[in-house]
């Protein structure tokens, strides 16, 4: 098979990385990979395709901010794409992360209509089946049931500087998006799926396989230390939880170190006294040395789909405490980690001295298994060559 996956990244971040294992493992299953992307990226074992360049992102994030039109930006960037579609002929085009200030999803959609090949469509949001945000279970919205207006999120990512055109971006993906004949989604939780089987998607075909981690590089190490508590996130935004961890040191006693990774250099500075700031690395050796140091990982998300950082963490034999937010609390198990409210800043204290007071060494070997039997990358990512090879042959 010919495979031409697109996505935001290549090789980097949580999809980049996604899109880049999978091709790997489509190049070890004698298959062509090929993967085209719209912004920063590292080194692929893939054939790498650029989509545009930096004033088309400008410009796209100019339109957006501007007359809120995320996604119809990037025309001529999009058009040319479609070009090299046309030149490589692929047998199954892998989607990813669409938005992103790079692609216009008019310009593709109605080429893949066209082309009536397989489609593979990753979902890792929302933002597929709203007329403007990724999530909107942070403010319990549910226009997105019959159709979004007047959005409540129009200063948020996409950010819009006022104008309001979530009615017609809703429409307008309804009709895009129900173009191509053959196109199934993937998702990464149960809660993305049962969100989806309430849009406007629902018709069509949808395929739950769960995220994966690389369980080679990410595996215990002897470098524990019992009182520290980690945090780790690609963007420290609000919806991250860094204002809980703030509170969370309020009431932790000092016995107990918190570190945060992903951080910028202005947040390092605004540190109160007892939080360890560092920014985010694409190492990820060091990553698992510090998931493997902690004595738990602390995901308070108030949105998210399926946090890959969960299970790097579980695979580093490290109990996960999370916000039952999304797909979050799907990765661990009553053996491997702690669900708490959003915002219960009391309740991660508690689920924080729970893990403390347990065995850690038995709970590194849940955590591990756990990992192990559900989130194996090269068996989750042959899940996706199975599906490619289900549709094209």
């Amino acid at each position: 098979m010919k495979i031409l996956q697109i996505n935001t990244t290549i090789n980097t971040g949580s999809t980049g990385r996604i899109a880049e294992g999978i091709g790997a493992v489509l190049l070890d299953s004698g298959h062509e990979s090929y993967i085209a992307y719209g912004r920063n990226g590292n080194p692929s074992q893939s054939k790498e395709i650029k989509i545009g360049n930096a004033l088309d992102n400008y410009l796209h994030g100019a339109k957006t901010l501007l007359f809120d039109r995320h996604g119809f930006g990037s025309t001529r960037a999009t058009q040319a794409l479609v070009q090299q579609l046309e030149e490589i002929q692929p047998d199954a085009i892998g989607l990813h992360n669409l938005h992103g200030y790079y692609l216009n999803i008019e310009v593709l959609f109605n080429y893949l209509k066209e082309r009536e090949i397989p489609i593979v469509w990753t979902l890792f949001d929302c933002w597929a089946f709203t007329g403007h945000c990724t999530y909107y279970d942070s403010i319990a919205c549910n226009k997105w049931l019959t159709e979004c207006h007047a959005c409540p999120k129009i200063d948020k990512y996409p950010r819009s500087l006022g104008v309001d055109q979530s009615s017609r971006n809703f429409r307008d993906k309804k009709r895009l998006f129900q173009l191509p004949q053959n196109l199934h989604l993937v998702v990464h939780s149960q809660w993305l799926l049962n969100q989806v089987k309430q849009s406007f998607l629902q018709e069509l075909p949808v395929h739950h396989i769960y995220n994966g981690t690389d369980l080679k590089v990410f595996q215990p190490q002897q470098n524990k230390t019992d009182q520290l508590v980690l945090g780790v996130a690609s963007t420290w935004d609000e919806r991250k939880g860094l204002a809980d961890f703030i509170r969370l040191r309020k009431v932790l006693s000092e016995d107990y170190s918190i570190v945060l990774i992903g951080l910028s250099p202005a947040q390092i500075e605004q540190l109160p006294p007892g939080i360890t700031g560092i920014a985010r690395t694409e190492s990820v050796e060091e990553l698992a040395k510090w998931y493997s140091k902690a004595l738990c990982f602390v995901n308070p998300t108030y949105q998210d789909n399926f946090p890959t950082t969960n299970i790097e963490a579980l695979a580093c034999g490290t109990p996960v405490v999370t916000y039952d937010t999304g797909g979050s609390p799907e990765a661990a198990d009553d053996e491997t980690g702690k669900v708490v409210q959003k915002g219960d800043i009391a309740g991660l204290k508690e689920a924080i001295l729970s893990i403390k007071n347990k065995n850690k060494e038995a709970l590194s070997k849940a955590c591990r298994l756990r990992a192990e039997v559900c989130f194996d990358q090269k068996e989750r990512y042959r899940e996706y060559i199975d599906l490619y090879e289900k549709l094209v042959f």
